[in-house]
């Protein structure tokens, strides 16, 4: 379905048929028009540009019967004639291929969108005709220079300041051939952009114009494809060219560099850029640059045959052994590039003749594989496709003409790719080729697309390549040079793009997923992320033949980098990918480019096997083979011969961890040891962050050495162990208590494994050795069902009585029976509270030091708390406001916020409780998620006051469960690896995320009721008091179950810019300069004032994200004095001085200012003034804030005689400071 408008650069949307069309997306600026890449936006001939394009398209619209009218109708003649005219076959035929070959009309529609603003714009390309004619006439003129040694030649350039090229095994003064040069028999225009396929790559890259100059076959001879000698020649004839072109004399005003692909010397090409000068040849505003590119002619005496993969042709020894050597493919490939330009150019024609949706297709392929770093650009990018335009190509070209069938195969079809045929459309084609790349394994089943002159060499010379695709000339190996873990990575993203694709959800299109959203973030992508300067990279088998056929040095380092990682980590990881800076180009006085030291290696890991802790080789009956030979000289020290349980003895790598943090180290300890060991680069030179978010959720040394010095068992399991120990004790009390204890069930995060830092006790032993700072212990939260009975009072006030008794009983029977335990009635929280509500509870501390916080659930307080609210729930609604009589409106608002609390503490919070216990038991990265997550939340002062602790737990259950919903379409990815990764995703959807749409998590695994999604769910209005966040699951539809009280409007969108900057400081992974801590460091500046505690009697400080060490090792004047300060008035669970002031102050001020804080240890609050109490208003009683009179200096307003106050802020904080006196060091305000 075409657009009838064109669309215009800024516009939001586009509506067309009650669908809504994207046209910029998140990624907008790398698919903004190119001529505002290349000009900026509003130029004068920007507009008249797109004016003359519009206009075309008028044209083509004749009006009804082939005349437009420019002027209305003035009756309805003509729109009746309109109505009554039904659509065309055409439209009909467009309407319908919409639907059958693309995803659905509005794909087809923002794929129309997309297309133009990735290309090139064509009509602009005047000036480059202008200057490529004219490059043409200097390339044809160039004088021709008489044979010479290499080295002469090249000092000749070297004093004009321009460097040859010259590839290893560079020439010496040894050597008996000589370079020379003639102007080319052939300049041809190749490449994507004559048969305008050209696609804008990332970061504001230019557009490649390929020029290939093709070189006189006089020049060569037979044998020169040995030992370089060709690549040495073909360097000589371009430096010689960039001679020319820097000469005073040219005629051009280029910028002429040096470039190459995949970093390969071999394949330098020469670059040029142009300057702006106005001239007819300035091509600048068409965003593109020129790559001059040296081929060979058809008639070269290189015979091809001995170019095949299987030959050696780069000879590092004489004699006998040169016939012993070891293939050069890659060496081999480099000369046989030269040879297909012009094939390329034709095939891709032909085609795009053909297949009238390839072109497209081809665009969306190449935007698909940009977005996800399988291309130039300034980031990172994945290892092998820098410069691997042609792979794109030839993926298509294999769909559409089949398979070349392989002779080797008897007895059945040797056909195992069929062609699809040349009807399909653009989507379809880049669906089968992700389908392709997601589906087939190339390095264990090779590929030769189908060519008109069959197999050139037989496929069984392709062995000694890694992975085989060869393109239709049956010439090279597009897949050669591409490291096998890039491939996987390749097939891992094919087929995440191919899991959104095929989502059947109307609400939630995947267009910007799959085209839009840049996927090149390292820290959401991969799990593990290692940082290595290669700087001192040394191997330790170092291999002149693969250094020559591999082209360099550096390339030599990474391949062995590559496959010893791959060989070493094994299927404990999906995919291991290495990732560079893109080559750049470089001066023409620099023969070589200048490879970066540092590269970064990122793991996509398999959960099941990752954290395995030993590697089992082979037995020891094979230990004289030469597989146990191979694995000792892998694994060097760390092999060993080790007996197993089963009585079996084989060779072993273990790997020893002394704590779960240091498992989930396992891989990159790993990664550690194989670049020492294999690559020579130091430990140091190693780099992961793992250790610096482990450290965010342990408490400092200092105080972990205390606890380990007083032997206390600490950690989940630890608690477990406590909680299970004080469910025996309490059900062996049955025959002492009224009811027999039903059930105890746990609702405390420290009991499902996702409280920020390890659960630690605190005996009274204990407790006078540790400072004040870190003497908090945390209540763990328990829920006690007793068996139903008819003795229950049907009162509830007279049910909160039988609580306490219940409560008093137990407690006694408990102190009785367990020697050195604690119990504590608690009643309320020092809130008013009614006395319908559930407010008391029961302490217990254990001799060890434990706390537990229980409360009784009687399940008939539900329907009394109903009867309440609602006594006659038969009768309608609109009959019930005419009946006398009905509930006290007091009493029925207390009960419906009873109810409440009610059905989150009793009913939803044990639900929640074991669902997310099972999480962790499911996902190893689930625990650690959350922690990491809460402690961001808690470092920008947010957790627990303002966003619950179980909305947390819920969004980040939702990046783990398969189908979960985001918005109401299923999740797009796959659950994470690593805790860090498992943050990082968070964050991501947390500074994007339209918290209006509402979250949808499966938690419990139900299918949502048919007709019921996420997209039903109430919105609630941003600008109300209560919670915006909507978070449902399929217990609460509603999604305001751990969201009724916040965050509201303002602190949602307070998460949202906090979010982006933490997303933005993570960014800072790719430089040197990244601390994790950053990520985690709370900006103060948007506060109107700062409340600064002093931190030596705050009981959780020890537990701050900058905990000063000092604050707890201080040393008194007197010993006897530090030692009564020290002391303390016994153990007190949940005794936070902070938390209560911060309640009061909230409970006080809740109309004055909103002030946040960090429960983890925080020393200071932030609070900014309610924004509507800084204006002047009418004074009146019970006015909810501190006010000072202020009156009108115009005396002839209407509002003269009447006393107008404002805020009194200087009175609010002094009494502020009043009620924290002994805790508030000061107060500063932000002017």
């Amino acid at each position: 379905m075409a657009l009838d408008k064109k669309r215009k650069r800024g516009s939001a949307v586009e509506k067309d048929s009650n669908v809504i069309l994207p046209v910029n997306g998140p990624d907008e600026e790398d698919y903004e028009m190119v001529s505002d890449a290349a000009s900026g936006s509003g130029s004068s001939d920007d507009d008249d540009v797109e004016g003359h394009e519009t206009a075309a398209e008028d044209d083509q619209w004749g009006g009804i019967d082939g005349q437009a009218s420019s002027k209305p109708a003035l009756n309805g003649a003509a729109k009746d004639l309109h109505k009554k005219k039904p659509p065309t076959a055409q439209e009909l035929r467009s309407i319908k291929d919409a639907t059958d070959l693309y995803r659905s009309s509005s794909f087809k529609l923002q794929i129309d969108a997309l297309l133009p603003n990735v290309r090139p714009k064509y009509q602009r390309s005047t000036p480059l005709d202008h200057f490529l004619h004219t490059l043409h006439s200097l390339l044809s003129s160039l004088t021709s220079i008489p044979p010479k040694h290499p080295l002469a030649a090249s000092r000749e350039l070297q004093a004009k300041g321009i460097a040859v090229p010259y590839p290893l095994p560079l020439p010496t003064e040894d050597t008996n051939w000589k370079v020379s040069f003639e102007k080319p028999s052939e300049i041809l225009l190749v490449g994507s952009w004559p048969n305008k396929l050209s696609v804008k790559a990332k970061d504001g890259e230019r557009f490649s114009v390929d020029l290939a100059v093709i070189m006189p076959g006089d020049l060569f001879q037979e044998k020169d494809y040995l030992n370089g000698r060709y690549l040495h020649k073909r360097a000589y004839y371009l430096a010689t060219i960039a001679a020319a072109l820097e000469g005073r004399k040219s005629g051009v005003n280029v910028d002429v560099l040096y470039g190459t692909a995949r970093g390969d010397p071999r394949l330098t090409c020469l670059i040029l850029r142009p300057k702006t000068d106005g001239s007819q040849n300035d091509f600048t505003r068409l965003d593109a640059e020129i790559r001059i590119i040296p081929t060979l002619p058809s008639n070269s005496p290189i015979l091809l045959t001995r170019l095949s993969p299987k030959r050696c042709n780069v000879r590092t020894s004489s004699g006998e052994e040169a016939s012993n050597e070891l293939a050069t493919p890659l060496y081999n490939t480099s000369i046989l590039l030269s040879t297909t330009p012009r094939p390329h150019l034709l095939r891709m024609h032909s085609l795009k003749e053909r297949v009238y949706a390839f072109s497209d297709a081809l665009a969306l392929l190449r935007v698909w594989a940009n977005q996800r770093g399988y291309g130039q650009g300034n980031r990172l990018c994945i290892r092998g496709f820098d410069g691997a335009g042609s792979l794109w190509c030839t993926i298509l070209d294999l769909l559409i003409s089949g398979e070349e069938p392989n002779p080797n195969v008897v007895g059945k079809s040797s056909v195992t790719k069929k062609p699809l045929g040349k009807g399909l459309s653009s989507y379809q084609l880049f669906r089968a080729a992700l389908d392709l790349l997601a589906r087939h394994d190339f390095s264990q089943s090779h590929v030769f697309v189908k060519s008109d002159r069959g197999h050139r060499f037989p496929p069984e010379e392709y062995d000694s390549h890694e992975a085989v695709l060869v393109d239709s000339t049956s010439t090279v190996n597009v897949l050669a040079g591409i490291p096998l873990g890039s491939l996987e990575m390749l097939k891992h993203d094919a087929a995440l793009t191919l899991e959104a694709l095929n989502e059947n959800s109307i609400s939630e299109d995947p267009f910007s997923e799959v085209f839009l959203k840049d996927h090149r973030d390292l820290q959401s992508r991969f799990d593990v992320v290692i940082r290595v300067d290669l700087s001192s990279a040394q191997l330790r088998e170092p291999s002149l033949h693969a250094t020559l056929d591999l082209g360099s040095p550096y390339n030599a380092v990474l391949s062995t980098l590559s496959c010893s990682l791959r060989h070493g980590l094994g299927d404990r990881v999906k995919a291991v990918a290495v990732l560079h800076p893109s080559g750049q180009a470089w001066s023409l006085s620099q023969a070589h480019p200048t490879n970066q030291p540092t590269v970064y290696i990122g793991l996509l890991l398999d959960a099941e096997h990752a954290f395995r802790l030993v590697d089992h080789g082979p037995s020891a009956e094979e230990a004289e083979t030469m597989a146990a030979q191979r694995f000792r000289d892998f694994w060097g020290e760390k092999a060993e011969l080790r007996r197993f349980k089963d009585g079996s003895i084989v060779e072993s790598v273990v790997w020893d961890v002394k704590t779960a943090d240091e498992r989930a180290h396992v891989p990159f300890y790993i990664c550690r040891y194989i670049l020492h060991r294999h690559c020579g680069i130091p430990e140091s030179d190693v780099q992961h962050w793992q250790t610096s978010f482990d450290s965010l959720l342990r408490l400092p040394e200092s105080i972990a050495d205390m606890y380990k010095s007083a032997t206390l068992e600490t950690g989940f399991k630890a608690a477990q162990s406590a909680f299970d120990q004080l469910v025996k004790s309490i059900k062996a009390l049955d025959d002492e208590l009224p009811l027999a204890v039903l059930n105890i069930s746990p609702v405390s995060e420290s009991l499902r494994y996702t409280n920020v830092f390890n659960p630690t006790p605190l005996p009274r032993s204990a407790a006078a050795a540790l400072p004040q700072c870190a003497q908090y212990l945390a209540p763990m939260d328990i829920i006690i069902e007793f068996e139903k009975s008819g003795r229950w009072p049907d009162d509830l006030r007279a049910i909160q009585k039988i609580k306490l008794a219940f409560f008093e009983r137990l407690a006694t029977a408990l102190m009785n029976s367990t020697q050195g335990l604690k119990a504590t009635v608690v009643v309320g929280d020092f809130k008013p509270v009614s006395d319908v509500q559930d407010i008391a509870k029961l302490e217990i501390v254990t001799l060890q030091g434990w706390a537990f916080s229980a409360r009784i659930w009687h399940e008939r307080e539900a329907h009394l708390l109903d009867t309440t609210i609602d006594d006659k729930p038969h009768v309608p609604k609109h009959l019930k406001q005419n009946l006398p009589g009905g509930p006290d409106p007091k009493e029925r608002q207390a009960a419906i916020v009873a109810k409440e609390l009610y059905t989150r503490r009793f009913i939803h919070a044990p639900r929640h409780h074991r669902a997310i216990a099972a999480l962790c038991h499911r996902f190893t990265a689930f625990a650690g998620t959350v922690r990491l997550v809460k402690r961001w939340f808690a470092s920008h002062w947010l957790l627990g006051n303002h966003v619950s602790r179980e909305v947390v737990e819920l969004i980040c259950a939702s990046f783990f469960l398969i189908g979960g919903q985001l918005s109401g379409s299923k999740q797009l990815v796959r659950a994470p690896g690593t805790k860090e990764r498992g943050f990082a995703r968070v964050i991501e959807m947390l500074k994007d995320w339209e918290w209006e749409k509402g979250l949808f998590v499966p938690l419990y695994g139900e299918e949502q009721p048919e007709g019921e999604t996420a997209s039903t769910v109430p919105v609630t209005s941003p600008s109300s008091r209560t919670g915006v966040w909507k978070v449902s699951t399929e217990f609460d539809r509603d999604g305001h179950m751990w969201t009724s009280n916040g965050p509201d409007a303002v602190v949602a969108r307070r998460i949202r810019a906090v979010a982006k900057a933490t997303w933005g400081a993570s960014q800072e992974i790719e430089s040197e300069g990244y601390d994790v801590v950053t990520l985690f460091a709370h900006p103060t500046k948007d506060y109107d004032f700062i409340i600064e505690l002093e931190p030596s009697v705050l009981s959780r400080y020890c537990q701050n994200v900058k905990a000063d060490p000092n604050v707890w090792q201080r040393k008194g004047k007197y010993v006897n004095l530090s030692k009564q300060t020290s002391s303390t008035p016994g153990v007190r669970p949940g005794f936070d001085p902070a938390q209560f002031l911060f309640d009061d102050l909230s409970n006080a001020y809740k109309d004055t200012f909103k002030i946040f804080y960090d429960p983890l240890g925080g020393d200071r609050f932030g609070a900014v003034w309610d924004p509507t109490l800084k204006e002047a208003r009418t004074f009146r009683v019970l006015g909810g804030f501190s006010s000072i009179p202020k009156w009108k200096e115009d005396e002839s307003s209407k509002e003269k005689g009447k006393g107008l106050v404002v805020l009194n802020q200087e009175a609010v904080l002094a009494e502020i400071e009043r009620m924290g006196a002994g805790l508030i060091k000061g107060i500063t305000t932000h002017i």
